[in-house]
């Protein structure tokens, strides 16, 4: 029930930010997921999408979305529409169009206003704009991607975090799982 419930809300998500922001890409949806999954796990410990991300040269990418994309399972095609349009830059851009409205009912009052403080953020940017914040130094692509050698290496979400903060992070996490064992 959990995943079909992530599954939804990813699709929502897709569907909010190709409705709500310019140039909505492939390329810009996985800046803008990886963007709301990390800050939403810096503030909460939980990413909203459940996606995991590698680090890839051009940045970070939910793999699974990046294989569905090219052919979509039966409900996102019925939500969303891809199609290749050409860009000055000589290679097609892969447009994401939605086909049905974006219903906020699954989501948080916090996970809303991330949503929309992207929506903000970076509803004019082209994703060559946005290279450059998935790439700063000491953050979790950097880390993976250039400190740790790994292209294509999972992006650990306890990246997002400062050092202290993941071990309480960890500690919090630890603390649930024995109180949810306890209760059954």
């Amino acid at each position: 029930m959990l995943i079909l419930h992530e599954r939804e809300k990813l699709i929502q998500i897709i569907i909010f930010l190709a409705k709500n922001t310019l140039y909505c890409g492939k390329t810009k949806l996985f800046k803008l997921l990886y963007f709301l999954d990390f800050e939403h796990y810096m503030q909460t410990g939980r990413s909203v999408t459940g996606l995991e991300y590698s680090a890839w040269k051009m940045g970070p990418v939910p793999t699974a979305l990046a294989d569905e994309i090219e052919s979509p399972e039966p409900d996102m095609a019925e939500a969303l529409m891809f199609a290749e349009v050409p860009t000055n830059y000589g290679r097609p851009m892969l447009s994401i169009k939605p086909i049905k409205d974006f219903n906020d009912e699954l989501f948080s009052k916090r996970e809303k206003k991330l949503l929309e403080m992207l929506e903000q953020e970076y509803k004019n940017s082209k994703a060559e704009d946005m290279i450059e914040a998935t790439h700063l130094e000491n953050m979790p692509w950097d880390r993976v991607y250039n400190q740790e050698h790994s292209p294509m290496g999972l992006i650990p979400y306890a990246y997002a975090l400062k050092a202290n903060e993941s071990e309480e992070m960890l500690k919090i996490i630890d603390e649930r799982k024995e109180m949810i064992k306890a209760i059954g």
